[in-house]
């Protein structure tokens, strides 16, 4: 269960950055509610990750945590702010898909 747990506090990794990248392209009140989404967003991803890492390997959990967020938040920027494509960029995405799973698949903690 706190696999799962952790693999949301991830995703809301990617929302909490994404939130920022909507921030910076916006003005005004629609601006602050971007804002105001990282924050809420920040709050849910802190929460969850020191749930998780109630019993979970803190290494191991916080490894992952930032790798769904780095992988999420490239991906949302592929997708949505037109960050560039390469084949290096997909390459080092797919290495921390790698990375991720290989964490999980060698972790002692159930």
């Amino acid at each position: 269960m706190n696999w799962l747990i952790l693999v949301i506090a991830g995703l809301f990794e990617v929302a909490f950055a994404s939130c920022l990248g909507k921030a910076k392209e916006t003005s005004g009140t629609e601006m602050y509610l971007w804002y105001a989404g990282f924050l809420i967003a920040l709050t849910i991803s802190m929460l969850l990750l020191i749930k998780a890492t109630q019993t979970l390997p803190i290494g191991t959990a916080y490894a992952v945590w930032t790798g769904i967020g780095a992988v999420g938040t490239a991906l949302m920027g592929i997708m949505f702010f037109k960050d560039p494509v390469s084949f290096w960029r997909v390459f080092f995405i797919v290495t921390l898909i790698g990375s991720v799973v290989g964490l999980k698949a060698v972790s002692s903690s159930h």
